[in-house]
């Protein structure tokens, strides 16, 4: 499923390229797709002769917000879109043969195509009238909660909320009403730089350890959407290219290989029906663990 850094890569992608270009058009392959309007018509009648000013992220959502082409430009509202575990955005030619999953086409000025492929079909689109409050509509909005980056996803933060909490770590990271947008690989990722087992009460997790969760956090976050995300199985930025934080992974995907810092082999566990990879060397001993993780980064490695 692409978490943050995918999605965040893909937004950064469409900013690129479908900017300020009228939608003069479009096809509705799976109607299912449709999170609202449910009218196929409905849906494409008030996204054509719109253009996109502008896209933005919450956590794994994106929204495109819309203008009317005319001299004032007044907002035309929102286009929504959640990935799911294997949607895809693609910019292409309307010409290009039309990949086997292709569930949404618009089609924009310039004889581009935004085309969303999906082999699960757990994609959603939206588009929000400009009267309505978005998470009216994108009801997943409404629980979201702070963005990694944001100033509110403060170790006091953390604290507050881990103080009662009895579940382990890495489940209380996949909760997207604590963090906006983290999902399996990144906190596999970011748990191993802390030295944190991931099975690990969150009640049990002292300052220190918060302040390097927080920290390790945001280092992989920006390493990965610096690196295009990850392409596990389906990820595609929108020129249909693969992410490339995978094959610099410390632990997640990497059952059985040696860990990068200490050699022991990676190991995986089933928590609340997740993975969880981890170095049992370096995450049970959490001094140990930053300590050989700092040694690395200061010889450049």
């Amino acid at each position: 499923m692409p978490e943050l850094p995918e999605v965040e890569t893909v937004r950064q992608g469409l900013n690129q390229v479908t900017l300020n270009q009228e939608i003069v058009g479009g096809e509705v392959l799976l109607k299912r797709t449709l999170a609202y309007p449910f009218s196929v018509d409905e849906f494409l009648q008030n996204l054509t002769g719109m253009a996109i000013a502008q896209w933005h992220r919450r956590g794994k959502y994106l929204l495109a917000e819309l203008v009317k082409l005319d001299l004032e430009k007044n907002p035309g509202g929102w286009l929504g879109v959640h990935l799911r575990m294997t949607g895809q955005l693609l910019w292409v030619n309307p010409e290009d043969p039309l990949q086997k999953h292709t569930r949404i086409r618009l089609f924009l000025g310039k004889n581009r195509e935004l085309r969303f492929v999906d082999q699960r079909t757990f994609g959603q689109m939206w588009w929000v009238p400009p009267e309505q409050k978005i998470s009216n509509i994108m009801t997943g909005l409404k629980n979201l909660g702070p963005e990694p980056f944001a100033p509110e996803f403060s170790v006091e933060y953390l604290q507050e909320q881990f103080k009662k909490r009895q579940r382990p770590i890495k489940s209380a990271l996949l909760d997207q009403t604590l963090v906006a947008g983290v999902g399996n690989i990144y906190a596999d990722e970011a748990l191993f730089l802390s030295g944190i087992a991931p099975t690990t009460p969150c009640t049990a997790l002292r300052r220190p350890q918060l302040e390097a969760l927080k920290s390790h956090m945001i280092q992989v976050l920006e390493k990965s959407i610096q690196a295009g995300g990850t392409t596990i199985r389906n990820f595609l930025n929108v020129q249909g290219v693969n992410g490339n934080y995978g094959g610099t992974a410390w632990v997640y995907n990497r059952t059985g290989e040696p860990c990068r810092i200490c050699e022991t082999p990676i190991e995986r566990l089933k928590l609340a029906g997740r993975s969880a990879h981890f170095c049992p060397r370096c995450q049970g001993n959490r001094e140990q663990g930053i300590t050989n993780y700092e040694l690395r980064i200061t010889n450049g490695e």
